[in-house]
């Protein structure tokens, strides 16, 4: 039974995964970044369109040249595997929905990742510097960044955290 009183491997995954920015001098395995990949794919998008592209880092000096461009240059650069998560523009067709569906493909990597015992990060911003990102990256500008991914094994666990009452969330219950 979790924390939470319920039984469910879903509810579990969302109650005890962390942002981890500290990580294990050690790869990671590039089917694990995969298969985290494929359930992210798997996230909901308005007509089922799949705006989301992603790129995988993990040669040091791109680290370098992108941890340049965020305050969390450190985490970047200390990250064994960086996970640029990409608006494909022409996929769009309404940049709200398509801006949600980026944000839940999002949510749904990072448990994945917690999933298979790795940690990670979902860095923003590094948005100020979206525009340079793809320069290092020498992707089309049709890309849009909406998040770097820094993913790895974890060097601290059971980390704890907090959050408000849900009595404090709901505006309205009529």
């Amino acid at each position: 039974m979790s924390e939470q009183g319920i039984e469910s491997p879903v509810l579990k995954a969302i109650f005890e995964r962390r942002s981890i920015r500290h990580f294990e001098d050690a790869t990671v395995d590039r089917d694990l970044i995969l298969q985290a990949l494929k359930a992210a794919s798997w996230a909901p998008s308005g007509l089922n369109n799949q705006p989301w592209r992603f790129a995988l880092i993990r040669d040091p000096e791109v680290k370098e040249k992108l941890g340049a461009l965020t305050r969390y240059s450190t985490i970047l650069k200390s990250a064994p595997v960086l996970v640029p998560v990409f608006l494909d523009n022409e996929a769009s067709y309404d940049r709200t929905k398509d801006c949600q569906a980026v944000g839940s493909c999002l949510q749904t990597l990072l448990l994945a990742l917690h999933s298979l015992g790795l940690g990670a990060v979902w860095i923003g911003e590094i948005l100020k510097n979206k525009e340079k990102v793809l320069e290092i990256l020498k992707l089309p500008e049709r890309l849009e960044l909406m998040a770097v991914v820094a993913v790895g094994h974890p060097a601290h666990k059971n980390q704890t955290s907090h959050r408000k009452p849900i009595e404090e969330l709901i505006i309205f219950d009529k």
